[in-house]
């Protein structure tokens, strides 16, 4: 139940414009951190479009948002070789996907997991039996793992002297979900090393791994939309076209 593997994504260049995104840098390594206010930025995933079709890329879904523009956007949770999601998905408050609690194989296995859910005024994530015994209601929501952080630990099979890296994506949340913000690597990087990024730099107690196979960003704003072959589910927060664009 792995996410599919894909060939490293190129950036395609935007003409630029207001960002939520910023390049830093944490112990010789650099990130690109994009932060989203969950009560007024339009965050959302993204799966089907209003055909039922696939959308699959950043292009797609800027397409189809009529008068509207994607100011942020990236990979959002594992999804089979259809790009079916691997677990619990929702949209507009639909399942598409539901729950899965068991251990299994591959990264999204690695108990904790962890969903990420979206309301109009917050955005949390939540490990995955705390999620399942709460039943909270959300507006969208993906399931993905494991989880980086939890309660402000890192999950505990993260090892220091780990020599798995790649490119990774993930999102974490404060407690009460007044703050989501994504990051994704811009170089390899261990498990270990990106959880710590969200604990120790960003100082939030709780964070969710996105996938390590594909990880792409869309950040108009710094003039950066990676591409490649097409995904699953995707996050990311629309604004008119008037407001993303000076002049549009």
């Amino acid at each position: 139940m792995a996410a599919l593997g894909f060939a490293a994504a190129c950036a395609w260049p935007l003409s630029g414009q207001a960002s939520p995104c910023e390049d830093i840098d944490h112990e010789g390594l650099s990130y690109t951190v994009c932060e989203v206010d969950p009560a007024a930025d339009d965050l959302r995933l993204f799966l089907t479009d209003e055909n039922g079709g696939l959308y699959g890329s950043f292009q797609a879904i800027d397409r189809a948002a009529n008068g509207e523009k994607l100011v942020f956007a990236m990979n959002a949770g594992m999804y089979h070789p259809d790009r079916r999601p691997v677990g619990q998905y929702l949209e507009e408050g639909e399942e598409v996907m539901r729950l899965v609690t068991n251990a299994g194989p591959g990264n999204f296995g690695m108990l904790p997991n962890g969903v990420f859910c979206i309301n109009d005024n917050d955005a949390r994530v939540i490990e995955t039996l705390r999620y399942e015994a709460e039943a909270p209601e959300c507006r969208y929501a993906t399931q993905s793992g494991p989880m980086l952080v939890i309660d402000g630990e890192l999950h505990p099979r993260f090892l220091p002297d780990s020599t798995s890296r790649n490119i990774r994506n993930g999102v974490g949340t404060t407690q009460d979900g007044d703050r989501a913000v994504f990051v994704i690597a811009n170089q390899p990087v261990t498990f270990h090393e990106f959880g710590s990024f969200f604990r120790d730099y960003l100082e939030l107690p709780q964070a969710l791994y996105f996938d390590g196979n594909v990880s792409r960003l869309h950040a108009p704003g710094l003039n950066r939309s990676d591409f490649g072959f097409a995904m699953g589910p995707i996050v990311g927060v629309l604004s008119p076209v008037d407001e993303t664009r000076p002049g549009g």
